[in-house]
């Protein structure tokens, strides 16, 4: 693995914990980052010991407390939609083919709600906040907030959260249906890597059809959503783990799956 500067990657089975590392500005984003959680993702998402990441941030105040603004001063209107048009972590995240686990402590602000918002499943502590705050800049989230906040917590609440540029806490986030699961503190790393192995534990091939198969569903109709989720049903058929499964089942057995 690639050594980094602004993130650290470690391995733990096959979980791999990708945790941008800056806590002396709050995790904020800056193109380093975005470059290198880039790289460290292509790196993992060709490494077939890797089967689940959890992406979080250093220290305990904060996961991500949005970009770093310092880089806004001198951006023309051109570099900026140049620089979100090119490999974000926002889309990267988003388009990763194995499942992605974000564990939130502390702020989960702006960009770094919207990698939060990226990941597919999120956990958080109690200390945990979150909020759109462009507003409050005279700007709009540009890293997915407006279109994937909507699709995950509905019009409503999406309007309400990015237009007053508010905090919100983990209830009120798990509420909305912001957040899968609010923990202690103390307990919050160990119940993420609980679930991350759990998931793990399932067929590869199958999780990516199922990634593929739920984002569809929010970005299509009903008739094309249940089209493809036929035909990746279907392909299931032609895996290794698929008669592994059935086979361990019918013997009473726990599966073992190897990803073919």
């Amino acid at each position: 693995m690639t050594t980094f500067e602004t993130i650290t990657v470690k391995h733990r089975g096959a979980v791999a914990v990708l945790t941008i590392n800056r806590p002396d500005k709050l995790n904020a984003l800056n193109t380093q980052v975005h470059m290198e959680a880039v790289a460290a993702l292509d790196e993992l998402k060709h490494d077939d010991t890797v089967r689940v990441v959890v992406l979080t941030g250093a220290g305990e105040k904060s996961f991500v407390a949005g970009a770093d603004i310092r880089e806004f001063e001198e951006r023309t209107p051109v570099t900026q939609r140049n620089n979100f048009h090119e490999s974000t972590l926002f889309n990267s995240v988003d388009a990763f083919p194995k499942p992605v686990i974000a564990m939130v402590n502390g702020f989960c602000l702006g960009g770094g709600n919207e990698v939060a918002l990226a990941c597919d499943i999120r956990i958080c502590s109690e200390t945990a906040r979150f909020s759109q705050p462009e507003i409050n800049l005279g700007l709009i989230p540009g890293g997915g907030g407006t279109q994937r906040l909507t699709r995950l917590v509905g019009e409503g609440r999406a309007m309400e959260i990015i237009m007053t540029g508010d905090m919100i806490d983990a209830e009120t986030a798990l509420k909305f249906g912001l957040i899968n699961h609010i923990y202690p503190a103390a307990e919050l790393e160990a119940k993420t890597m609980e679930l991350a192995n759990k998931i793990a534990e399932k067929a590869p091939i199958a999780l990516q059809l199922v990634k593929e198969a739920v984002k569809f569903a929010s970005r299509s109709n009903l008739d094309e959503g249940l089209r493809r989720e036929v035909d990746l049903f279907a392909i299931c058929f032609s895996t290794e783990d698929k008669k592994e499964g059935v086979s361990a089942f019918l013997e009473k057995r726990k599966p073992v799956f190897k990803g073919k």
